[in-house]
């Protein structure tokens, strides 16, 4: 036991343990997705994190020792926010042919995903670091990550925020629209990804391509306006 416990203490040291774990279960996560009929519910990211979680608890490596370790992993979410500018592109023709609405849905919708969870939590309580880390919850990670380490919140609280975000808005959007009688596919596909980032938008894929296209278009404006506009909020309160 002493050998395995120096091994994994050596291991730990370089990336190699960290990210093996980190790809571990994802896959695991992702596995799962599969088995169980791809629920809205349980998406790889949420389940390959609580298997994370479980793999960092038997063994024994502390939290700070694997974020060191798979530090050099938050590199790609660089990569990946730049990314984003793919799908805009490809709907370019969605924003010319109804700009008006998607622009005021988009000024009016973004801040409020973001101004609605601060209140609450500042109501509770919450300090400074929690309000930024709650701020992004409604963009996707890489974003969210970006934003919350600029203006001082906290990294890993901001990612736990975006994953339950984007569970409940894939599980909630459909149901709140039918409730409202809105069968406009564009109107559900929107909301899906203004709310909830990539993790709707995959569920929204599933729904109709329309659907998937319009949420796809939703997160990646909501991401850009939202690294636009929270910077300059924050740095007005400050």
């Amino acid at each position: 036991m002493e050998q395995i416990s120096g091994l994994i203490n050596h291991l730990s040291q370089t990336p190699l343990l960290p990210v093996a774990l980190t790809l571990i279960a994802f896959q695991l996560g992702v596995e799962l997705f599969n088995r169980l009929k791809h629920p809205a519910w349980l998406p790889p990211i949420v389940s390959g994190g609580l298997i994370l979680v479980l793999m960092l608890w038997l063994l024994p490596l502390d939290y700070p020792s694997y974020y060191e370790g798979a530090r050099w992993l938050s590199f790609l979410l660089g990569p990946a926010t730049v990314a984003l500018a793919i799908p805009l592109f490809l709907q370019f023709h969605h924003i010319r042919a109804m700009f008006k609405p998607i622009t005021a849905t988009l000024l009016i919708g973004a801040p409020l995903a973001a101004g609605l969870a601060m209140l609450i939590a500042w109501g509770l309580g919450a300090d400074t670091k929690i309000l930024i880390s709650l701020a992004p919850k409604s963009v996707t990670a890489p974003i969210a990550v970006s934003l919350a380490d600029l203006l001082g919140g906290i990294g890993s609280l901001a990612v736990g925020i975006v994953a339950l975000t984007g569970v409940v808005g894939s599980l909630m959007a459909a149901p709140i629209c039918r409730l409202l009688k809105c069968d406009d596919e564009r109107i559900l596909g929107f909301t899906m990804g203004l709310n909830g980032h990539g993790i709707a938008t995959a569920r929204a894929f599933e729904i109709s391509p329309t659907t998937g296209a319009f949420s796809s278009l939703a997160m990646g404006l909501t991401g850009a306006y939202t690294a636009l506009f929270l910077p300059l909020l924050f740095g007005l309160i400050d």
